[in-house]
């Protein structure tokens, strides 16, 4: 038995998400395990670092799978890139030690979120962006991104209820980027919640918008609630950007 990690981008439009989902074979996830279960004639489990909602996209989502194969790293990286749809692509395949997990050995994940601040987007980013018409406060919105660096609970921006899993999380990074129409914040954590990126996001525009101050999310974090959170902006303006993982793993 051989473990294998995948290193990919896609757009995902027009999927449903990473994890595979017993009523559709249009996901991420599925898209995979069907190729590689033809290619080695052998059921398999593609295990991915964590879940991208439907419409997520990605340059640097990392994945792995086992498999008993005589196949190199190089042939099974060109047939998947031959057969999968074309808004999938493997950028490598690196054999691993069996221990390897590429959600459970991940230390950090980076996404950013894209705002371009005009009616209607360019036609090649329509996909990839959240459009938002109408002046943005970047430098408020700075300074409340600044708050949410550290250790805390983000429950306030998580979009389902808590249960026994912890919502405790820690953000390196929360950078807010102006380059001509496009704002990106981008985002660097140890791991997030579901919807956390977009809730984030939402929360700042409604600071650059003047809707809610800089200086309240302090008090946010501290309520523990989403409905005092903001908006979830949509999931076309989320990327994976990358995953950073442990050096030794035996």
């Amino acid at each position: 038995m051989r473990n294998f990690k995948l290193l990919l981008e896609y757009d995902g439009t027009r999927y449903k998400g990473w994890q595979k989902q017993g009523n559709t074979e249009q996901t991420i996830s599925a898209k995979f395990e069907a190729m590689l279960q033809k290619m080695l004639n052998q059921k398999i489990e593609v295990h991915g670092s964590g879940r991208t909602d439907a419409g997520v996209h990605a340059l640097g989502q990392v994945a792995h799978f086992k498999a008993d194969t005589s196949m190199t790293t190089e042939e099974i990286h060109a047939y998947l890139n031959e057969y999968l749809p074309l808004d999938i692509r493997v950028l490598s395949v690196e054999e691993m030690p069996l221990l390897f997990h590429s959600r459970l050995h991940a230390k950090k994940k980076t996404y950013c979120y894209h705002i371009y601040l005009d009616k209607k987007p360019p036609v090649f980013m329509r996909h990839q962006v959240f459009c938002h018409e109408g002046f943005l406060d970047i430098k408020a919105m700075k300074q409340g991104a600044a708050l949410l660096l550290g250790t805390h609970d983000f429950q306030s921006f998580c979009a389902t209820k808590k249960g026994k899993k912890s919502t405790v999380r820690t953000l390196y990074e929360c950078q807010i980027e102006q380059e001509a129409h496009m704002l990106t914040i981008r985002v660097t954590g140890n791991g997030f919640l579901y919807h956390m990126v977009r809730i984030l996001a939402g929360t700042l525009v409604e600071i650059g918008e003047g809707t809610r101050e800089w200086n309240s999310l302090s008090e946010l974090l501290e309520a523990k609630d989403r409905s005092k959170a903001g908006k979830t902006l949509p999931a076309c303006g989320v990327t994976l950007i990358n995953v950073d993982y442990e050096e030794d793993v035996t």
